[in-house]
């Protein structure tokens, strides 16, 4: 849909908005109907650092920080990789609850998971938990995804009234004006929860690394989205009818050039199998190789450090699933771990890569908000990524689901009333 298209249905809700006024905070004390809530947008722009926001070239953004609410920070949760964390997003659970935990990973029924695999990723298997968008449409509400990790998948059978295979020949504007059409709807029609997602810049971090000129020009350009994106929203009348949410999976640190540690240098290949490799590296022993690959991988080594899976840190909260390999070894930031094909490449040029330590300041993330439900000029401390869920499920009126997440560490986000949406 276009933004002519878009602006014509703005008319129609100008026309039915006449003479009336916003709705008063007491909405809040009293649960409304699916009909009347505001539509809840999510929103992802993939290795968006925190201090991105800092560089002064998202204005956009800066004035969503400055009206709206904000996080100092938020934490991605281990490992800070693209699909565990986006799941996390919407689920509350942490990658060792929802059972993706990495973004290559092995089960013993399921065979192998690759995020390029998209028989995989269409798998409802491979996906626990209750993301917000089932627990919608078992509520009743139409929702619909601009692509997000584990919307392609049947997850408990159901699946966004909405939904498509990503695909990253979808342009930025008509991904942002798709979105403003759905919002656009009647109410019958009008999805409850919609997401849209950009990998626009990870692509680029990963590249050229999170300083480079590349990078600070993809920035203003996802900028310039988020621009479209309230521009379309105040031309079509919906600012007060659309909460807006925007975050990240998590951050990017430089990696130099040279600062690679091939795979095959840290354990005989003839011990282990491969599971994973970037930064958070697991290695599942063959048969009878245990011994073997513990003598060798355990412990402080150059440039990174393994445990088995038991007795990783506890701050990560990673190791009970059975899909977390016997051995996992964790990168220390700023080099990568690669099979020796991949490696010499990788090690001709200053690059960016994430999954390192969710604590580093490299990996912050951001969240901000802004809409009906939300304060205004807000700044909250930082957060974990598993506390947007129960704030999503308190915007939509539905019950939450199970979660890791703390509904209070998000309630100073939201206007002040005597009954908020979170205390249901």
């Amino acid at each position: 849909m276009n933004m002519l298209r878009v602006a014509a249905l703005a008319a129609c809700f100008l026309l039915a908005a006449c003479g009336s006024t916003p709705a008063p905070l007491e909405a809040f004390q009293q649960p409304q109907s699916a009909a009347h809530r505001p539509s809840v947008l999510l929103v992802s722009i993939d290795g968006f650092r925190a201090d991105y926001l800092e560089l002064g070239l998202t204005p956009n953004l800066q004035r969503l920080a400055d009206e709206g609410v904000r996080a100092k920070w938020m934490t991605p949760s281990y490992p800070s990789l693209t699909f565990p964390n986006h799941y996390t997003l919407v689920t509350g659970l942490r990658p060792d609850r929802h059972g993706v935990v990495h973004n290559t990973m092995s089960d013993p029924l399921l065979g192998k998971f690759r995020i390029s695999d998209r028989e995989a990723v269409g798998n409802g298997a491979w996906w626990g938990g209750e993301p917000a968008w089932v627990g919608a449409e078992n509520a009743g509400m139409p929702t619909a995804a601009m692509f997000w990790v584990g919307s392609e998948a049947p997850v408990a059978g159901v699946r966004p009234t909405r939904w498509s295979q990503f695909d990253a020949q979808v342009g930025v504007d008509e991904r942002v004006d798709r979105v403003l059409g759905w919002l656009a709807e009647p109410d019958a029609t009008r999805p409850r929860l919609a997401t849209l997602y950009f990998e626009h810049l990870d692509s680029t971090g990963h590249r050229h690394g999170p300083h480079a000129p590349e990078t600070h020009q993809v920035l203003q350009e996802m900028d310039a989205a988020v621009g479209r994106l309230l521009d379309g929203l105040a031309t079509a009348g919906l600012t007060d009818r659309v909460d807006l949410l925007v975050v990240s999976d998590h951050g990017m640190a430089e990696v130099p050039a040279g600062h690679v540690v091939a795979v095959e240098d840290m354990v005989d290949p003839a011990d282990v199998e491969l599971v994973s490799a970037g930064q958070s590296i697991g290695f599942q022993p063959l048969p009878g190789r245990s011994g073997a690959a513990e003598a060798r991988l355990l412990g402080r080594h150059d440039h990174y450090e393994c445990w088995r899976r038991g007795e990783l840190p506890a701050r990560w909260n990673y190791g009970k699933h059975p899909r977390v390999p016997a051995i996992v070894c964790q990168m220390d930031e700023g080099w990568d771990a690669l099979p020796r094909e991949y490696a010499t490449r990788a090690a001709a040029h200053t690059r960016g890569s994430h999954g390192f330590d969710p604590a580093l300041p490299s990996m912050r993330t951001i969240f901000l908000a802004s809409g009906p439900s939300f304060a205004r000029g807000v700044e909250l401390p930082p957060i974990d990524n598993v506390d947007v869920y129960p704030l999503l499920a308190g915007l939509l009126g539905i019950e939450p689901a199970e979660h890791d997440g703390d509904p209070a560490a998000l309630r100073g986000a939201l206007r002040s009333v005597r009954q908020h949406p979170l205390d249901r």
